[in-house]
């Protein structure tokens, strides 16, 4: 009977982890977390027609235009390009798919969503990795974005680059790693203008094994909660009057984990910061303008690494 009870309670812990790490997902989701949720929800192209590509031209065809779309990546998709992602558009990665080389660009645009993604290695040549700009209402949820750092910091170019005056903008679940420039939030020192409105949500990523910009954010509005960062060189730096809300986040391995430089400012709760210090100077945004889910810090490293990157199901 022991053993037999011992064998239940086995099975249902493997049942348990087995639907923390695959998680059954609908090509039909909208935003459910952040920034993305407001000003009418980020919904991409839920409710429309949906196609799966296996090539990049068809790829590059199938996220064109404005209509409502669903586009599904399948198998690895190799090239030296970055491809543009029209309004309205889902775009899902099904199981065990990969971009190699290939990245993904939301320029002028709204209404976006890229999930369960897989994008690795773009050159510097072609663009970044994933980059949003002069964008409103995008979620980017569950993708996997690396390269390496076996070359110098300009073979590459961004990871996640954030920039020109997005709005609306949430990344959660995400694994970045490997790489030299990780995010940028906001344009440029000089781009206060256009970068002043930006609003943009990090929830429960994780980021490992990055030279800098984890991430670095200029001016703009910037919610940080619950990622987990491990071994980076950087941390948070909130610069050129930058407002940045961090919550409950976990590091291991830098000496900096929030810093300012150019005036950037931050409010920080519950963060566990690995036995270094906050150092930025105090803000004034201590609420987010919408209602979320906070993980208690203790919690965090355990869901983040269950979780992050690719493991959803369409």
């Amino acid at each position: 009977m022991k053993w037999l009870n011992s064998l239940a309670v086995f099975t249902a812990f493997q049942v348990s982890m087995a639907s923390i790490l695959e998680e059954r997902a609908s090509v039909n989701d909208v935003a459910t977390i952040g920034y993305a949720t407001l000003n009418g929800g980020t919904t991409g192209g839920s409710g429309g027609p949906t196609t799966t590509v296996t090539t990049l031209d068809a790829l590059t065809s199938a996220v064109s235009g404005n209509a409502k779309k669903i586009v599904i990546i399948s198998g690895t998709i190799t090239g030296n390009t970055v491809v543009k992602i029209g309004s309205n558009t889902s775009v899902l990665g099904a199981k065990g798919s990969a971009l190699n080389g290939v990245g993904l660009r939301v320029l002028n645009e709204n209404n976006v969503i890229i999930r369960n993604v897989k994008i690795s290695k773009v050159l510097a040549e072609a663009g970044d990795a994933l980059g949003i700009q002069a964008s409103h209402q995008v979620w980017v949820d569950h993708c996997d974005l690396s390269s390496d750092r076996d070359h110098d910091k300009d073979f590459y170019d961004g990871l996640l680059d954030l920039t020109h005056g997005i709005t609306g903008v949430t990344v959660s679940n995400t694994k970045l790693y490997n790489h030299w420039k990780a995010c940028l939030i906001g344009h440029s020192d000089n781009n206060g203008a256009e970068d002043t409105p930006i609003t943009v949500t990090l929830a429960l990523n994780s980021w490992t094994n990055l030279n800098s910009r984890t991430p670095s954010i200029r001016f703009g509005h910037g919610h940080i909660f619950n990622n987990v960062f491990d071994d980076n060189n950087d941390g948070i730096n909130t610069r050129d009057g930058a407002q940045v809300l961090v919550e409950n986040n976990v590091w291991t391995g830098t000496d900096k984990p929030l810093y300012s430089t150019d005036g950037g400012f931050a409010v920080a709760t519950g963060n566990d910061f690995g036995g270094a210090s906050d150092t930025a100077p105090q803000g004034d945004f201590t609420k987010a303008p919408y209602s979320y889910t906070l993980l208690s810090t203790s919690s965090v490293r355990a869901s983040v690494t269950a979780n992050a990157g690719q493991t959803l199901d369409f």
